[in-house]
């Protein structure tokens, strides 16, 4: 078990990191690498902290949906982070990039809830979850990692939140009537280059099933998905660097291509 010592010390080793800007090192020095209770306890002091600042919790992010991340960071299975009310940058244009430490960029399909999904865990189906999907979204997630070199391991970038940093949704919503998450495909360019594609069946085989995953897992740490959430459902495809003043455009089949810039 690790001790509360070390929990409350990883906390502030990736604030610290954050307020400043300047990356630190792994905190699985002080949580070990398998304890995931540790991990999540690390994220949930982060995000009490950030809660106390004034944000609220408007959603989740599931992290390493996708084998091509999970190759990226090195991770063998899915994570979840909170969606705070300042990572919104839907509206910004440009985006500021002032917050971020090491920045990455990725597309998915994110879905807005309809309702809750608050039920007992062997009730959470597919089917159950699509139920509760009020429209599916275009998404930019811009990940981030306040870990030096993004030289992580599972429990580190659980304790940071699942490398969260910002996001971006369309406006235009699609009904599941009319889209089939499973089957979207997706380009991302940086300044009209393509530098990551993918589809819908690279996200843990389904983004709905991803959606599913998180239910289950939002479930058991007694914290279920509520009616009006984002959930960024996870990467499509493989995420990418990007820097001040480039034009990042994602174009996922069913929606309007979602284009952004970014700033210092």
């Amino acid at each position: 078990m690790t001790s509360e010592d070390a929990i409350s010390a990883a906390v502030q080793r990736l604030a610290l990191a954050q307020e400043t800007r300047v990356p630190c090192a792994a905190v699985r020095d002080l949580i070990g690498t398998d304890d995931l209770a540790a991990a999540y306890a690390v994220q949930q002091g982060l995000v009490r902290a950030r809660l106390a600042g004034g944000v609220t919790v408007v959603g989740r992010k599931i992290g390493a949906t996708s084998e091509a991340v999970q190759n990226q960071l090195g991770v063998d299975q899915p994570d979840f982070g909170y969606l705070l009310s300042d990572m919104d940058v839907s509206a910004q244009d440009p985006i500021s990039m002032r917050t971020l430490v090491q920045p990455r960029v990725e597309a998915e399909v994110a879905f807005m809830l309809g309702r809750d999904i608050d039920m007992a865990e062997d009730d959470i189906t597919l089917e159950a979850v699509r139920d509760c999907v009020d429209v599916a979204l275009p998404a930019l997630e811009i990940v981030d990692s306040r870990i030096e070199n993004w030289d992580i391991g599972f429990t580190d970038t659980v304790a940071d939140n699942a490398s969260s940093g910002l996001y971006v949704v369309g406006s235009e919503g699609r009904s599941l009537d009319d889209l089939e998450p499973r089957e979207v495909t997706m380009s991302l360019t940086i300044n009209g280059e393509v530098r990551s594609s993918g589809n819908g069946a690279a996200c843990l085989g389904d983004p709905l099933e991803a959606l599913r995953w998180l239910a289950v897992q939002a479930s058991r740490f007694n914290d279920p998905l509520r009616a009006g959430q984002i959930v960024l459902s996870g990467a499509l495809g493989p995420f990418v660097p990007f820097a001040a003043g480039d034009l990042v455009e994602a174009s996922i089949s069913g929606f309007a291509p979602l284009t952004v810039t970014f700033a210092d």
